[in-house]
């Protein structure tokens, strides 16, 4: 009877094991990021997160002459960087020109001087880019620029240095802290703002 309920036990145990590899996605072969700046992270970060195949969105800071910066350093105007997103997406389920037509829906690329509510240059919209992204980069920003509704198009297409991740309290801040974020965002005048600009 014991060596029976022992091997019905590792029976058991190793369909469940079987079970759990089966249940857990592989990871791609190959993943690539993308870097978009648009205003306040928090934002950029939920909007990003939704798209299919996105696997991972951080929020930090690039673009600027502070190594290592801080929340504070950033929001002091004197770094030099902007608020910005890391996207690591599945180049097997989305191509980086697709991320570039969802990235310009989510920002107002006529403002140059901050974005919605956040004013100063941290919050400048611009999508930081390798040699290799830069052509479809500057495409996708000539065909955005003629679906605009209202206003020219001011968004730069910069050179990709060095991301540093954002500090934990901003990682994930609209999933830990949505009643917050919602009426952030409502506040703000985001959405409002994006219809004016692109309709619907």
């Amino acid at each position: 009877m014991r060596r029976l309920l022992v091997t019905l036990a590792a029976t058991l145990a190793l369909f469940g094991l079987t079970n759990a590899f089966a249940a857990t996605p592989p990871k791609p072969a190959k993943t690539e990021t993308a870097v978009f700046a648009g205003g306040c992270f928090w934002c950029m970060e939920h909007d990003m997160q939704g798209v299919p195949g996105v696997l991972k969105v951080e929020s930090g800071y690039t673009g600027g002459h502070v190594k290592n910066p801080t929340y504070r350093d950033v929001t002091s105007e004197q770094s030099g960087h902007y608020e910005s997103v890391r996207v690591t997406y599945d180049p097997a389920k989305l191509d980086y020109g697709f991320l570039l037509y969802r990235y310009w829906k989510l920002v107002d690329p006529t403002d140059d001087g901050g974005q919605f509510c956040d004013r100063g240059p941290s919050y400048r919209p611009a999508v930081f880019v390798t040699p290799a992204q830069r052509p479809i980069a500057e495409k996708s920003r000539a065909e955005a620029a003629k679906r605009l509704k209202s206003g020219t198009m001011k968004a730069q297409i910069l050179d990709l240095k060095t991301f540093y991740p954002a500090e934990e309290y901003h990682r994930d801040y609209a999933k830990r802290h949505a009643l917050d974020y919602a009426a952030y965002r409502t506040g703000c005048g985001r959405d409002a703002t994006l219809k004016q600009v692109w309709g619907g």
